[in-house]
């Protein structure tokens, strides 16, 4: 249940982002972007679990990418749909 994540607690701080990005705290406000669509778009009855896992996944997959900076909104919105409409379980095991 969507409801029992708190987004607050993966979201991303400057301090997460400073070993990658050249400005950490607008890297770090485009994660939280990232996490937000995903939590925002998400359907209301999703697994509490399932969700983490694609939070997780998008942390994991955007926190060090150098390229961050570089996706307008729309390509990023884009990426969240696609993640979430295509998102299984069983490929993704190893990220807990």
């Amino acid at each position: 249940m969507k409801y029992s994540v708190d987004i607050q607690v993966v979201l991303s701080t400057p301090e997460d982002m400073v070993d990658v990005h050249d400005d950490p705290s607008e890297a770090s406000e485009r994660l939280n972007f990232i996490l937000h669509a995903v939590f925002d778009r998400a359907e209301e009855e999703i697994e509490t679990d399932r969700l983490e896992r694609i939070l997780h996944y998008c942390w994991e997959s955007w926190q060090q990418d150098s390229n961050l900076m570089d996706i307008d909104d729309d390509e990023l919105l884009d990426w969240v749909d696609h993640t979430l409409a295509t998102w299984d379980d069983s490929d993704n095991n190893e990220l807990y």
